[in-house]
């Protein structure tokens, strides 16, 4: 029998949040069996719980966002991957604001807070959630397909084009979710450059700094653009590495496998 599984102590992690800039403290906690993943606003009057449920996601443009009982909490897919990746069943999820520290743009930072705090087996069996049969899901405008076949093992496989000659058409699977510490929970966010101004023109990323994303560059820009970024970001200088990479950050992952292991941390938890 697989039991349930929680934290062994409470493990506090700090920073930033990417879109808001708020500094905020986020603390896993153990819960009981059957509890579940749940965020909690303690800096809310009421403290409102909010499920980790996909019916509660309120907002998915550059973030997960779930709402419940009048409380909400953003760029959440990173905490959560780490959670589901090493396998936690139950566990409340403290913040004291708006939107989940952004740390180094992976999940590898909650990973090992989680490590840090230890994993406990409680007195219940693991619930699962059992496939019958295929799930399909399409979004022609978007040229989106999803497909759930039933599996004895935790599978996933994911082929994405965005049309840019920088990342080309990808593919990759992860076959157990113990790859998970590895193979997908380094991998940091990344944007292309178009979208990084389109954000700093919309108010967003207000924490970001360019030590918390991938940068692609995938169409020709200017030397005083890229100084206009490097002042933006207070970088001394800001330029284009080979294979259309800004030197902002140092890549743990060939580009390619970022991009897609990125799309597999996104997914994880909603699976």
């Amino acid at each position: 029998m697989i039991r349930q599984t929680t934290v062994k102590k409470p493990v506090t992690i700090s920073g930033v949040g990417l879109h808001t800039g708020t500094h905020v403290n986020l603390t896993f906690r153990p819960a009981p069996v059957n509890h579940g993943l749940k965020f909690r606003r303690i800096d809310l009057a009421n403290q409102p719980m909010i499920d980790v449920d996909v019916d509660n996601v309120v907002d998915t443009s550059r973030g997960t966002t779930p709402s419940q009982n009048g409380g909400k909490i953003s760029t959440t897919e990173h905490a959560l991957a780490a959670l589901v990746g090493s396998e936690i069943d139950n566990v409340i999820i403290d913040v004291d604001g708006p939107e989940v520290p952004i740390m180094d743009g992976s999940s590898k930072p909650y990973l090992e807070a989680i490590l840090k705090a230890g994993i406990v087996e409680q007195d219940a069996e693991r619930i699962y959630y059992e496939l019958k049969q295929n799930v399909t899901y399409e979004e022609p405008s978007r040229k989106v397909e999803m497909l759930a076949v039933p599996s004895v093992d935790y599978r996933i496989t994911v082929m994405v084009d965005y049309n840019s000659p920088v990342l080309g058409t990808q593919h990759a699977q992860m076959h157990l979710i113990s790859e998970f510490k590895e193979e997908i929970a380094p991998c940091r966010t990344f944007c292309f450059l178009h979208e990084l101004e389109m954000l700093v023109k919309h108010n967003l990323i207000k924490g970001g700094d360019l030590d918390n994303a991938i940068v692609v560059v995938d169409r020709p820009v200017s030397q005083q653009k890229l100084d206009e970024l490097a002042e933006l970001f207070n970088k001394p200088h800001v330029e284009i590495k080979e294979k259309g990479i800004l030197n902002n950050v140092q890549l743990h992952f060939k580009m390619n496998r970022h991009a897609i292991n990125c799309l597999i941390l996104s997914a994880i938890w909603h699976l």
